[in-house]
């Protein structure tokens, strides 16, 4: 963004160490029927037991601020993980997961978060901080589920655009793919999307604010159910294989009223996207 660089950013960070936080919870039922209803399947988990379907621990543990802690942009305006920025604008960039032992229908488990890393970095479309969250998840005082989380955040007044380039199309068509998934994200997916991870980020379900005010075309589809789209390619088409690496990056914003199309193969990159553009996320499962 045109008067904002490394260094301004970098200077808002100075003596920013948020020290670690912990919750506790309960994995039961209902988020992982919620979820599988949203993409029109059966739920994958019954009873005390069940196995969790890796990364949807994201509809557990979730933070509830108060709406009088809400920022313009529908998100959270302070939080011990989000840098200390004017005119916070926040991505989800990417992650990893590693399953060590999955997470089970009536486990009673703890989550502490940390922070890894917060790094000014200049980019194509203005300066950044990269901003990477370590989760530890622990059942029974052993450690089961690791996952960093990486999220891209600038200092943009209201109004300015972003300034993401469009991507040309892919030149010809792509090779079929072992695994593929098609889903047509609109409004009403991504609200509920947006309901089951309590996630009041405006970009999602306002589209004057959306358009004029974050500089984007539509109502932006949520990374997190990007990657979980990935994720249902091994699920689906490789049901007696237990995922135990995940890594993912988000790479350009998808939107509600286009079609999306996620494919791969066992020993192949993943990816999701627009059909005949660059793929939105990209990824890599390791299966066991």
């Amino acid at each position: 963004m045109i008067g904002v660089d490394v260094s301004d950013l970098a200077a808002h960070l100075a003596g920013w160490a948020p020290p670690p936080v912990d919750v506790t919870g309960r994995i039961d039922t209902w988020p992982a029927a919620a979820f599988a209803a949203l993409l029109d399947q059966p739920s994958p988990v019954h009873a005390v037991g069940d196995p969790l379907p890796p990364l949807w621990h994201w509809f557990h543990l979730l933070d509830a601020p108060a709406r009088a802690e809400l920022g313009d942009d529908g998100h959270p305006a302070h939080g011990p993980f989000l840098p200390p920025l004017p005119h916070r604008r926040r991505m989800f960039a990417g992650g990893r997961l590693e399953v060590r032992e999955p997470l089970r229908i009536g486990d009673e488990i703890g989550r502490r978060s940390s922070l890894v890393s917060a790094t000014p970095k200049a980019g194509r479309s203005g300066a950044m901080v990269f901003v990477t969250v370590r989760h530890e998840f622990h059942r029974a005082g052993a450690l089961a589920v690791v996952e960093e989380q990486d999220f891209a955040y600038r200092s943009q007044p209201p109004g300015v655009e972003r300034g993401r380039p469009v991507s040309a199309p892919v030149a010809g068509e792509p090779e079929p793919a072992a695994w593929q998934l098609r889903v047509e994200p609109d409004a009403a997916m991504l609200f509920r999307f947006s309901a089951l991870t309590y996630n009041t980020h405006r970009i999602h379900y306002d589209q004057p604010y959306v358009t004029q005010v974050e500089g984007y075309p539509g109502l932006v589809v949520h990374g997190p159910l990007l990657a979980l789209l990935l994720l249902e390619l091994p699920r689906r088409n490789a049901p007696g294989r237990e995922v135990t690496g995940f890594a993912y990056r988000l790479r350009r914003p998808a939107f509600a009223g286009t079609p999306i199309v996620a494919s791969g193969a066992a020993d192949a990159e993943l990816a999701a996207g627009v059909p005949g553009q660059a793929p939105s996320v990209t990824g890599a499962v390791t299966l066991r």
